[in-house]
């Protein structure tokens, strides 16, 4: 239960980062309508997780306790990450009859979601090698 209660409130802290991050950029000019608070949380998480998921696994912070590793890993990122918004957000614009920004949305968000986890990963290798 403890467990559970930690991913909660870390869920709750990663759920308001990610609502201040669109509050930043709400007013901000956009591509047409095109989710850009949405793709950079997406991305933004994917980077931490890289750096994160490196130092919980090969460095001192893996003798953390497993309680922190899951309030912050599953948590705080798991509320911050939108994937969930990314799925509507993608699904509106096919909605709406945006075939083509519904697919740069899922190319874009995939693609550097995926290259940000590698570029954190590799960042947090050289901060911090294996023992």
């Amino acid at each position: 239960m403890k467990h559970l209660l930690l991913v909660m409130i870390g869920g709750a802290v990663g759920s308001g980062l990610r609502y201040l991050v669109w509050l930043a950029m709400k007013d901000r000019p956009s591509f047409d309508g095109f989710p850009f608070a949405t793709l950079t949380v997406n991305v933004l998480g994917c980077l931490i997780i890289g750096v994160l998921g490196y130092a919980f696994t090969f460095t001192a912070a893996n003798q953390m306790r497993e309680p922190y590793r899951l309030a912050i890993l599953v948590g705080v990122l798991g509320g911050f990450t939108t994937f969930s918004s990314f799925g509507y957000d993608t699904y509106k614009l096919w909605l709406d009859g945006h075939a083509l920004r519904a697919a740069m949305n899922v190319l874009i968000s995939n693609a550097a979601g995926l290259l940000a986890v590698v570029i954190g990963y590799l960042a947090a290798k050289q901060m911090w090698p294996a023992s």
